[in-house]
């Protein structure tokens, strides 16, 4: 029964608007899949051909329902010194082992990494995301496009894209802009840039096809590298914006399968001649706005992709790029999270430095990657100096015993303060007491500083007693730490 209900719930509950959403995405697919083409350096039809398999698979198998998986600008910069030097044969390959990477990352569990990214990583993510989809149109608005009636065709498609709604939601209102958009440009003959202006549209379908490289120690060693950052960049990517996702529809997803998903969906594409690819926001956005929620739409999105570009690949040529940048930009106003303006005057400042480095980092170098990971480093330096502030000490002497009162995470970020509160070579002194009742030791930087503390006191000939340890220090203390012998690095604490 529960497997009839997931069936009848992703793929038959409201049909029309989930056919509709993905006939949009399919339209807004193409000239992306071109231009990602031609950034990666091969024919047009190779991030096609990937858009149209990874959509179509990834919609059968995947964990976040309505989220679209094409080929993306993130994974063909990443193929383009591969495509440069040794051939296209190659990228399919390594478009194969892309896809086992990221199936072993989902074995590892790696998807579970995507709980120590910050809300403030994720809010930046999206808005340097925005920006960058943004910053994609502007060829399209400027040089030879820079014409009145462009100008007048994105107008008038922003204007129906947001006004539409208004009498009627019948239809997404972005397929009716492309339609009345396309209409009148095919109608008037207006001079503007078409999508088969963007590169040729294939004529065939897609066939099973082994790479021609030779199967030698060698070739994984060129082909490994790029498929490992492939499978990285491609799996952030994803899970970053399957959660944005989850908080647009507010459900759930999984991410373990999510992840199994990518990576059988890359290692089909590349045996079709086709390259890597992973989620897409903007694209995931546009399927959401327009009213794709489930499976439908995303195996829709991948199959009328196909139809167009090898039956109606004529008409679809005639389509004018105006329409699509209309989408575009929509797409990037909706995904920016305006409201994070007034919450940097709002949140804690370290949260506003995390997110705003986020978004310079990703928009400067255009790797998703880079930005992700100065987010997360950001976001852990500064909980560990949060942490490290909440360590308490008191001390007091009582005859000849001074006692030492320790609260507060003990951790690699804190062991130098618990060190610099002790008083060593102190006159009068026979016994130190050190109470750490409220203390909790995490890491073998815990356990070396009171070995140091410990042997240091002990060798000016004084009595030490550790008093109050908690259950689970004293287990760690117990395995790493030895007051008689203490660990050989102490000098240099470390984590």
């Amino acid at each position: 029964m529960a497997i009839h209900s997931d069936f009848k719930r992703d793929w038959l509950s409201n049909p029309k608007a989930e056919f509709l959403s993905g006939l949009v995405v399919a339209l807004a697919l193409i000239p992306e899949a071109i231009g990602f083409s031609i950034i990666a350096g091969v024919d047009p039809r190779v991030g096609l051909y990937a858009s149209f398999s990874i959509a179509v698979i990834i919609s059968i198998i995947g964990g976040r329902p309505g989220m679209i998986s094409a080929a993306t600008a993130a994974i063909a910069v990443l193929v383009v010194p591969l495509v440069r030097d040794y051939g296209v044969e190659y990228l399919f390959a390594a478009t194969i082992l892309m896809g086992i990477f990221q199936a072993i990352a989902a074995l590892l569990r790696l998807d579970l990494l995507m709980r120590f990214v910050s809300r403030s990583v994720i809010t930046g993510f999206v808005n340097a995301l925005a920006i960058l989809i943004f910053m994609a149109q502007l060829p399209m608005l400027m040089g030879d496009n820079f014409t009145a009636t462009t100008y007048i065709m994105v107008a008038a498609g922003l204007a129906m894209i947001y006004g539409i709604p208004y009498i009627t939601k019948a239809v997404p209102a972005p397929l009716v802009a492309i339609v009345l958009i396309a209409a009148v440009s095919i109608y008037f003959k207006l001079d503007v840039t078409t999508v088969g202006d963007t590169g040729k549209l294939p004529e065939t379908i897609p066939w099973f096809h082994i790479p021609e490289i030779p199967i030698t120690w060698e070739t994984l060693q060129i082909i490994a590298p790029y498929s490992l950052a492939m499978a990285a960049v491609g799996l952030l990517e994803s899970l970053l914006t399957a959660s944005i996702v989850d908080d647009m529809t507010e459900t759930r997803s999984d991410k373990k399968r999510e992840t199994y998903g990518q990576g059988i969906a890359n290692f089909v594409t590349g045996f079709i001649g086709g390259m890597g690819g992973c989620a897409m926001i903007g694209q995931s956005v546009i399927n959401i706005k327009s009213g794709g929620r489930r499976r439908l739409s995303t195996f829709v999105a991948g199959v009328m992709l196909l139809i167009l570009i090898v039956a109606l690949g004529d008409w679809v040529a005639q389509i004018p790029m105006p329409a699509l940048v209309a989408i575009m930009i929509f797409v990037s106003i909706s995904t920016f999270r305006w409201q994070s303006f007034t919450e940097i005057r709002h949140h804690p400042w370290p949260s506003s430095v995390v997110m705003v480095a986020t978004v310079v980092m990703v928009v400067w170098t255009h790797d998703l990657s880079i930005g992700v990971l100065t987010g997360v480093l950001l976001s852990g330096i500064f909980f560990a100096y949060k942490v490290r502030q909440l360590v308490t000490f008191k001390d007091h002497i009582e005859d000849k015993t001074h006692h030492y009162i320790f609260g507060g995470q003990i951790f690699f970020g804190s062991v130098d303060m618990m060190y610099e509160a002790m008083e060593f070579n102190e006159e009068n002194i026979d016994k130190v007491v050190i109470d750490i009742h409220d203390a909790h030791f995490w890491d073998i930087s815990a356990t070396g500083i009171l070995d140091k503390i410990a042997e240091r006191l002990k060798n000016e000939g004084k009595q030490v007693e550790i008093i109050g340890m908690n259950e689970a220090s004293a287990t760690l203390v117990e395995k790493y730490s030895d007051h008689e012998k203490p660990f050989k690095s102490l000098g240099v604490i470390g984590h």
